[in-house]
């Protein structure tokens, strides 16, 4: 019997409509239709020509749907070999020459990814979405999320988005960032940081 696969659809731009894979929500969850649309109504028009970075990317349905809204390019990290494969084939269906994927533990990478991006000419724009609620050890996932942003030493970070739980008290500020609005959906909040100003 062919298991039902779960896809969700690319909002707005290019690519409007396509369908893209997610992976089993055991593993991962799919970021809500809603606040994926409140997250692009904040960028607007300030994710063209951007560089986008999803950590815990998942099926990156953020990242790509950032992709169909004219970022100049994507980078993708995710952990988990099934999302990871998923996550590889939805950057085939969109637009493959634009996304880069890493395979391996954000912690890891996604400094790596950043430093890399160090001397670019090209704004970045950051989405940390780390997972919550259904894995054991992973107690301190949003304290290493905030290290990692306290550690960042660019200096063309455009916006650093968190979505967490909401019964989370998030720091008014992370290094050389400071918090500027919180939104909440619910369960799940976006938390925005800029550099301080």
């Amino acid at each position: 019997m062919k298991k039902n696969i779960l896809t969700t659809q690319i909002i707005a731009g290019k690519y409007k409509g396509k369908k893209i894979e997610l992976p089993s929500l055991e593993v991962t969850r799919s970021s809500k239709a809603r606040l994926k649309e409140s997250f692009f109504n904040v960028l607007q028009f300030d994710v063209c020509d951007k560089l986008f970075v999803e950590a815990f990317a998942g099926s990156g349905s953020i990242g790509l749907e950032a992709v169909s809204r004219g970022v100049k390019r994507a980078y993708f990290v995710e952990i988990d070999k099934n999302s990871y494969n998923i996550l590889t084939r939805n950057c085939k269906a969109i637009e493959n020459e634009k996304c880069q994927t890493f395979y391996g533990d954000t912690f890891t990478q996604l400094p790596i990814i950043l430093n890399s991006l160090k001397n670019s000419s090209d704004e970045l724009v950051i989405y940390i979405d780390p997972p919550f609620d259904y894995r054991d050890g992973m107690e301190d996932i949003y304290e290493k999320s905030f290290e990692i942003v306290r550690k960042i030493e660019n200096d063309n970070v455009f916006l650093i988005t968190f979505e967490h739980v909401s019964t989370l008290e998030i720091p008014e500020e992370l290094g050389k960032f400071a918090l500027y609005k919180t939104k909440k959906f619910g369960k799940s909040s976006l938390s925005y940081y800029k550099y301080k100003s």
